[in-house]
């Protein structure tokens, strides 16, 4: 839904307790206990018609005779009168409720719907949002609120914790409180009827008193939302996750490599990354990675040295990281001279840095200092071995007294208990995530590795796309809606690659021959020598059945491979279906890397894009990476890093490098076709042939089924609408295009803002900007559509290079009900109409999406600007600032 009236769940003056209940141990007097118990400031009442008094509360029979309308209700009755006190809090005037009850799905009301449904149909006239139903409960230690049944209370603190699973919210209560772990927010979502991870998430993001959020997750539904909501609190600031269930229960039956390949945790993990999070598999590795990612400053880079009194744990460091896809350091030896001079004859005089067992507070100080400036470093994992020469303590001061005049990553590991119980201790207050053994070191320095690589998916400008690319989309469609009118839900090889070629990915030449004679004349007009495979819509992989001859040299050794094939067909399958022969030019490229690239259907995400390593053993090898679509140049290649066939195709020993741009390009055209066609269900590209000369699909395959909805709509991302680009004309008669601001604009932005009069930033951003850092104009040009717009007026310059003019920009609240404008433009530009044509541009766009209001803030003496919003119909209102006016439009 959206985050509306979760301030009643999330920040409540008072409390209803309905099923309080004076019966020890039941759910009504565990609740009713931790509430009175919490040290909750407002008022909590408890109903039930059998208590005069529970836990020493007046207690009240009904809702109606509630003295006052509670803020939240808590809700812990048999599942049949849920629905039914949904509806009468509703009418009162509560707009948040926490269900606590299980089996609402089970049971049904008199109308024979499920209870959940009765009980979202009573919520829905009142917007009454509800948590649950079968959760434990929501606890906010800073308003002293367990309004839950849990055993035990939390602690406050920054940390917000969201679960599907009600018995892991127990289990983490138990194990946090005994390590002193607190929150601000401990949230059971239980079943989500309503509340869902989207809905926390756009909450938890904006909330000032949560530093960062720890997601379990069983299950996510609704895609879209959830990765749109997941995208803006990453932004703001960590957010990690356990997903549990990584190991299917069984492959399901596939009809293309892709689907068989690409399981449901591979996606899931995907979407993780995608969305800028950080994915962790234990619990206690989940708080040890948020200690670590929210305490420290960004890495600046990857490059790890290691600082040791003992070799051996310095070792089983350096062992974990490479294990671990880390890279150790290399010390220049500028580095090498400076730590000669102040370490023994005897260190190890490289990374990782062993600084003897003798090694005392100052050389620790001295050593670290080097390593902290040394310009091929970009972290330190200082470590520690206890020795009856230096005190682990003192080391502990020198370590973070020289960190603290560093803006560098540094780690530590304080190996031992009792001895190092006072040095961790040191470490701690100096803000240095300290961990006990040299693995779990690394691992925490993996974790900002891996969340630096994600945050930088969210932020990096993509490059250009390296050719120009004007699908033929038209063709492709009918060419598919042919097939599906002939009943037909599987095109044949030749087909396919149609549909391939219309969106410009290279195929080879290949042509159907009906029967063994007709191969004979198809192979005369492609030329000798070719390749033959079967048709047949019952064989989905051809060389199963000997179903593929190549480097066929004349017509003799191709009829006989023909009719070989025909017969053995026959044999092995005789219920079969033999449609013909594909018979295509053989490509000889020698020394090329055969690839997969594919697409399939995942239940939750919608399409997914797989790379990796081809051939007719792909399984086997399992060398592949998932993606979300829509993909541009980076995404594409990030793709492609994660495989192991990436190394390859960077070229060793004779070998060049593979044309890598040519790759991407392909991802990047599929990524397009599955969202113009949304017909298709499964797609594989294999061998996609690659080397320095390009690439070229030898076989394809594509399986399609009547669309349910259209193409953009069925991504969990919603990619760039280029319906909504059109054109207009200045008063100039320059003509120019509006449309939507792309990742890839990110150069000409700067561009545009830098030719900005110090007027123009004054009036724009309320107050003078000498420049914009990288992630600041990342977050200008890369928008989710879902969620916020910025619409650009942009036209070839005086060399025919585009060059932006001006934007409009506005981003809607998560309720989808008002959305906060702003517009600027070229001051060399004014007077041509360009303002007033953005401003329609996006009320247009505003209204045609359903919101309600259109809301800005000028300053009072941008006089432009609050005669052009008069114009439209805005009216002015003052703010408490004298210097600021807001102007707002209704919409409907």
């Amino acid at each position: 839904m959206s985050i509306r009236n979760l301030k009643h769940l999330f920040r409540p003056r008072s409390v209803a307790v309905i099923g309080a209940s004076n019966q020890a141990d039941s759910v009504g007097a565990v609740l009713m206990r931790n509430l009175l118990q919490g040290g909750f400031a407002g008022p909590v009442m408890p109903v039930n018609p059998k208590y005069t008094a529970v836990a020493g509360v007046l207690t009240y029979p009904d809702v109606a005779s509630l003295p006052l309308t509670p803020d939240l209700a808590v809700i812990a009755t048999p599942p049949a009168a849920v629905p039914a006190l949904i509806g009468e809090l509703g009418a009162r005037g509560t707009r948040a409720a926490i269900v606590l009850t299980a089996g609402l799905s089970q049971a049904r009301d008199e109308a024979d719907r499920p209870l959940t449904e009765a009980m979202l149909a009573a919520a829905r006239p009142h917007t009454l949002r509800i948590l649950g139903p079968n959760c434990i409960g929501l606890l906010v230690p800073g308003l002293g609120l367990n309004a839950s049944f849990a055993h035990i209370d939390a602690l406050p603190g920054k940390i917000a914790f969201v679960s599907q699973s009600g018995a892991l919210c127990t289990a983490v209560l138990d194990w946090a409180r005994a390590k002193g772990i607190g929150f601000s927010h401990f949230v059971s979502l239980g079943d989500s009827a309503d509340v869902n991870f989207a809905d926390v998430l756009d909450y938890l993001g904006s909330d000032p008193g949560t530093r960062a959020i720890l997601l379990y997750i069983e299950a996510v539904r609704e895609a879209r939302r959830f990765m749109s909501a997941a995208r803006g609190a990453a932004r703001n600031k960590p957010v990690l996750a356990i997903k549990a269930g990584r190991m299917a229960e069984g492959a399901k039956a596939a009809t293309s490599h892709t689907g068989a390949l690409a399981g449901a945790d591979d996606v899931y993990d995907a979407a993780i990354r995608r969305a800028g999070m950080l994915r962790v598999f234990e619990i206690d590795e989940l708080f040890d990675a948020v200690e670590t990612v929210a305490r420290l400053r960004p890495l600046r880079g990857e490059r790890l040295a290691i600082l040791s009194n003992g070799g051996g744990p310095a070792v089983m460091a350096t062992d974990a990281l490479v294990a671990g896809g880390g890279r150790l350091a290399e010390l220049g030896e500028d580095t090498v001279r400076q730590l000669d001079a102040v370490l023994p004859a005897t260190w190890s005089r490289g990374n990782p840095v062993d600084i003897i067992g003798d090694a005392d507070a100052r050389r620790y100080a001295q050593s670290l200092e080097i390593l902290l400036k040394a310009p091929d470093v970009d972290a330190v994992l200082v470590m520690h071995v206890p020795t009856a020469i230096a005190p682990g303590e003192a080391a502990a001061q020198a370590v973070a007294e020289a960190a603290r005049r560093s803006e560098r990553t540094v780690l530590a590991s304080w190996m031992g208990d009792y001895a190092a119980e006072r040095a961790r201790a040191v470490l701690d207050a100096a803000g240095i995530p300290n961990f006990d053994t040299p693995d779990q070191a690394v691992r925490g320095f993996l974790h900002l590795v891996r969340y630096r690589r994600n945050q930088e998916l969210l932020m990096e400008t993509p490059p250009s796309v390296p050719s120009e690319f004007t699908p033929a989309t038209a063709t492709a469609r009918l060419l598919v809606q042919q097939v599906l009118a002939s009943g037909r839900d599987q095109l044949s090889e030749p087909e396919a690659k149609a549909v391939l070629a219309a969106y410009g990915i290279p195929i080879v030449e290949t042509q159907i021959a009906a029967s063994p004679e007709d191969t004979l004349r198809v192979a005369r007009e492609i030329g000798f020598p070719v390749a033959l495979k079967i048709l047949s819509p019952d064989i989905i992989h051809k060389s199963d059945v000997g179903g593929v001859v190549l480097d066929i040299a004349d017509e003799a050794a191709l009829q006989a491979a023909a009719e070989a094939m025909q017969a053995r067909l026959r044999a092995i399958f005789p219920e079969a279906r033999l449609t013909g022969f594909a018979v295509q030019r053989m490509a000889r490229r020698p020394g090329a890397h055969e690839l997969i690239v594919g697409m399939s259907t995942d239940s939750v995400f919608g399409p997914i894009i797989l790379f990796g390593q081809g051939g007719t053993a792909v399984e086997v090898i399992g060398d592949r990476a998932v993606g979300l679509p829509p993909l541009n140049m980076t995404l594409a290649g990030e793709i492609i890093q994660r495989t192991r066939v990436a190394r390859l195709l960077r070229g060793y020993r004779d070998r060049p490098p593979a044309d890598l741009d040519a790759i991407r390009l392909t991802l990047i055209q599929v990524s397009q076709l599955i969202v113009d066609l949304p017909e298709i269900v499964e797609l594989d590209i294999n061998p996609l042939i690659a080397d320095e000369h390009g690439v070229l699909a030898l076989d394809a395959r594509i399986r399609i089924a009547p669309a349910a909805q259209p193409g953009p709509a069925r991504l969990a991302i919603r990619p760039y609408p280029r319906e909504l680009e059109e054109s207009a004309v200045l008063r100039s008669g320059r003509q120019v295009l509006l449309r939507p601001i792309r990742p890839e604009d990110e150069p000409a932005h700067a561009a545009f803002i830098s030719r900005l009069t110090p007027e123009d930033i004054r009036f724009r951003f309320f107050g003078l900007v000498s420049e914009f850092p990288h992630s600041e104009m990342a977050r200008f040009t890369q928008n989710d559509y879902d969620r916020e717009m910025a619409f650009i007026a942009t036209a070839p310059d005086a060399h025919g290079q585009p060059e932006t003019l001006g934007v409009v920009r506005s981003i809607a609240d998560p309720d989808n009900q008002r959305a906060e404008f702003a517009i600027v433009v070229r001051s060399d530009l004014k007077g041509q109409g360009l303002g007033r044509i953005l401003l329609d541009k996006m009320i247009r766009y505003c209204r045609a999406r359903g919101l309600r209001e259109l809301v800005g803030q000028v300053l009072a003496d941008n006089t432009a600007m609050l005669g052009l919003a008069r114009r439209f119909g805005f009216e002015r209102h003052a703010t408490p600032d004298p210097e600021l006016v807001e102007v707002r439009l209704a919409l409907e």
